[in-house]
This record gives structure tokens, sequence and C-alpha cells, in this order.
């Protein structure tokens, strides 16, 4: 179990890493969508860093070794990781919405340094939203001395259920519903320019490239919701105190979905492959980007 745990937190940490230094290094990439995927890979990267190892060894070992006060501050980088991501997918989700469903004032409105702004503020509110996992860590001992167990009340449990995942959920499903309708409706009248031999504008060539790009994060959103349903379905009908085996499994579901972006990325988005190359070639990598 050391082995995979291992295995799994080092392949998160490569591939988000990889992810990282392609858009920091390379000029091109600073856009404000790949801004929001570098806050996103961030934050993959830091569960991958941080969670899964100590999460591991709560797992396998049922004691916690640490002491209280890294068992408070785990909790509060846990609940800061898992609050950014959906903060991360909600951004993406009104990236795409503006870019594909008002093309013409996305340059204006959404810009690079805004973005980061934005992402900065996100995570400022994530911090301050996961204090009260300091704070409502239990201090009940079970089978041994110096468990990490987090035993939010009820209606801890209903609030955290609206604020971090029925709204955002709400919220990213509206966005992507209209902006998949809007897509398709503009690829009909590309493909009937192409039909009818007519050279497709640059703004056509463009809203298609927007659509791809929505198609490939539509999916990533897909992905991360698939793994964060079955967390919360539990949440509401189990105990809280999250001890069984499917209550395990499902919690770490959240945690490889971390593992999982890069390798859609890799999948979709031709940049990513090639960037990786030229990352992997050291030789590349020190050139001006």
């Amino acid at each position: 179990m050391y082995v995979f745990f291992s295995l799994l937190s080092i392949c998160t940490v490569f591939m988000n890493l990889l992810v990282i230094i392609s858009i920091s290094h390379f000029k091109k990439l600073h856009t404000p969508t790949n801004m929001l995927i570098l806050s996103l890979a961030v934050a993959d990267l830091l569960v991958g860093l941080i969670v899964m190892p100590l999460e591991a060894i709560r797992l396998i070992e049922t004691c916690w070794y640490f002491g209280d006060i890294i068992c408070k501050l785990f909790l509060f980088i846990l609940g800061l990781l898992l609050s950014t991501s959906l903060s991360n997918l909600v951004l993406i989700a009104i990236d795409r919405y503006v870019a594909v469903c008002h093309p013409l004032l996305y340059p204006q409105k959404i810009t690079t340094t805004r973005t980061i702004i934005i992402i900065c503020v996100f995570w400022f509110c994530s911090s301050a939203y996961s204090i009260p996992f300091i704070v409502i860590t239990s201090q009940r001992k079970y089978t041994c001395y110096g468990e990490c167990t987090f035993m939010p009340t009820f209606a801890w449990a209903i609030t955290d259920l609206f604020v971090s995942f029925l709204f955002p959920c709400t919220v990213i499903i509206t966005l992507y519903l209209r902006i998949f309708y809007v897509a398709y409706q503009q690829v009909k009248v590309i493909n009937s320019l192409l039909r009818s031999g007519k050279h497709l504008t640059e703004g056509s060539v463009r809203r298609k490239s927007e659509s791809k790009a929505a198609l490939t994060l539509g999916i990533i959103v897909t992905v991360y919701l698939f793994c964060w349903i079955p967390y919360y379905s539990l949440i509401l009908t189990a105990d809280t105190r999250m001890i069984s085996v499917i209550a395990y499994f499902m919690l770490w579901m959240l945690y490889i979905n971390s593992a999982l972006n890069p390798l859609i990325y890799a999948i979709f988005y031709p940049w990513f492959r090639t960037s990786v190359k030229h990352i992997l070639n050291l030789s590349k990598i020190f050139k001006t980007a």
C-alpha cells in the first residue's frame, strides 16, 4: 500500500509540475484560460505533495503520529485545496461562457492581469472558508491515541453541501449547457460555410477554437463532478466520521482527480504535448520561450 500510494503521489506531482512549467515558461501560453489551468494545477500538485502522503499514512496506520497542530494544519490545507479546485472550475466555466457566448467582449473583459487578481482573491476566500476545518477538528480518541478526524456538525455539513457543491455545480452546469448550445450553433454555421465553398474569416476560426477549448474543459469539469458526487452523497447518507472502507474510497476519488487532469490536457491539448517534449528535452527548455 505504501508503494502504491507513493507512486500515485509522485505521478500526481510530476504531471502537474509539467503543466505548471509549461504555462509558466512559454509566454505564448500566458492567456487568461491557461492562468486558470495553472491555478488548478498548483492545487492538484499540492494535493499530491501534501495531502496524499499524509492521508495514506492515516489510512494505512489508522493512527495519527504527527500531533494535534499538524492535524489541524493538514485539515486546513485539505479544505483549502478542495475549495480552491472547485473555485477554479467555476472560474473556468465563466471564462468559457464569455469566450463562446460573448466573443467580442472577451478580449476587453477577460485579461490576464484581471484573471490573476481574481485567482488570488479566490485563493484568499478559500483560505478563510477553510478555517472551520481547524475549529471543528475532533479531539476524540478511538482505537489509538492521536487520531486525526474531522467531525462536522449537521448544520456545517448542510452549509458546506450548498456552498461547496450544489451552488457551484449549478452555476457550472448551467453555464456549460449554454456554452454547448451556442457552440453547436456556431459549428453548424461554420460547416455550412465550408460546404458552400466560402472562406472562413478569422473570427469564425477563433470561435471554432474556443468551442473546442470549451469541450475539453467541459470534460475536465465532468470528471471532477463524477469524483465529487459520490463523496457528498455519502456525507448526506452515512456516518460523518468517514471511517468505513467505502468512505475512504470516495474520499480518494477526490484526490485521484488531481492526477487525472494532466492526463486530460495531454490527450486534448496539442500545446501541452509539445511543451512537455521541450521540457523533457533539457537543451530546449532553457532557450527563450
